[in-house]
């Protein structure tokens, strides 16, 4: 049975035992609502994960039964000079490659399975890099070219919708799993808001490869250009699940929890379906003052809404076939799904 008629029969809400790695904090964009992105001149920068760093991570997070390893950096990272100086110092001359070699690694030395976040990338890169992983993904935030003038991303070139609608858009015609999504509360208007998903669902309808739909809400932490500005109201992100469930009748919708631990449960009431990646080892670095919930706080809370807690992998089940993965990753997916299933 496909996973979202599952889901719609018998309550069930997913979520998948990740490892975050985050491969570099330098990034090109500088979003007024971003706490991830570094300077090079910071010390506690992460310039650069090495593979023996990255694999080690990996290892441990075995010990707690992660499945998928999301490796997330900044958009193209590799044009800053420091970062190309510490990919020299290992033998590589762009991300792609140093990122496909880990990935690699991570599938031939690992149970976990790869899902990589980095920002816009081309369609080539985007080839290459499915060999290796099971899934990828890039958040839309918004279809409004407006916000490219606001605080929000006017430092951001790597925002401009039409590129990442671009990168949306490849990834379809490659087949590949995709995570995509909306971010609200950073000066959006109501209409944008609209425009945003129905820009996803035009993108889905022609290829069929969203496996799921993110509904992020703008946190507000200190340090940040738009620390003053208020989160999106209850009712805002209410509103949006739910018109994002009614447009999306086969694809996930997604709330992160560790931005809304006093809220969950009413998303679970009006369209959410999944929880995301939820890492017993690792924080979340792109919201690092947000806390993961524990498994078990996420069952008590997913069981007190009649809803069932259930683990699934970074690759939706129906996307596990020779279309959309590649031989390095089918069988090695195929066999971790079976394991679900029998649990």
């Amino acid at each position: 049975m496909d996973l979202a008629n599952e889901k719609k029969e018998n309550n069930i809400t997913t979520y998948s035992k990740n490892v975050f790695i985050p491969i570099t904090e330098i990034c090109k964009n500088d979003c007024g609502y971003c706490n991830f992105k570094k300077s090079p001149d910071d010390n506690e920068a992460i310039i650069l994960k090495k593979e023996d760093e990255i694999l080690n991570t990996l290892k441990e997070s075995e010990k707690y039964g992660c499945k998928e390893a999301l490796f997330t950096f900044g958009e193209d990272a590799d044009e800053e000079e420091v970062v190309k100086k510490r990919l020299e110092d290992i033998g590589y001359e762009k991300m792609v490659d140093y990122t496909y070699d880990f990935c690699k690694s991570t599938l031939t030395h690992t149970n976990l399975l790869p899902h990589t976040n980095c920002g816009n990338m081309s369609y080539n890169d985007m080839k290459r890099l499915k060999e290796v992983n099971v899934s990828m993904g890039l958040m839309l935030e918004t279809s409004s070219e407006r916000l490219m003038k606001t605080i929000a991303h006017k430092k951001s070139p790597g925002k401009l919708p039409k590129r990442r609608i671009e990168t949306i858009t490849n990834a379809g015609k490659l087949k590949i799993p995709y995570t995509t999504g909306i971010l609200i509360g950073i000066g959006e208007k109501k209409e944008e808001i609209v425009d945003s998903l129905l820009t996803i669902k035009k993108i889905h309808e022609k290829y069929g490869h969203i496996q799921e739909i993110i509904i992020q809400n703008f946190t507000p932490t200190s340090g940040i250009e738009m620390e003053n500005y208020p989160s999106p109201s209850l009712m805002d992100m209410v509103k949006t699940v739910s018109l994002a469930k009614l447009l999306f009748d086969n694809v996930s919708i997604q709330v992160p929890p560790n931005l809304n631990y006093d809220t969950a449960q009413i998303f679970l009431l009006c369209g959410c379906d999944d929880w995301g990646g939820v890492s017993p080892l690792t924080h979340d670095y792109v919201n690092s003052t947000s806390p993961w919930p524990t498994l078990d706080y996420l069952n008590d809370l997913t069981q007190d809404c009649g809803n069932v807690l259930k683990e699934r992998l970074a690759v939706y089940e129906k996307y596990i076939n020779t279309d959309y993965l590649s031989p390095l990753t089918h069988d090695k997916a195929l066999k971790l799904q079976n394991e679900i299933n029998k649990s």
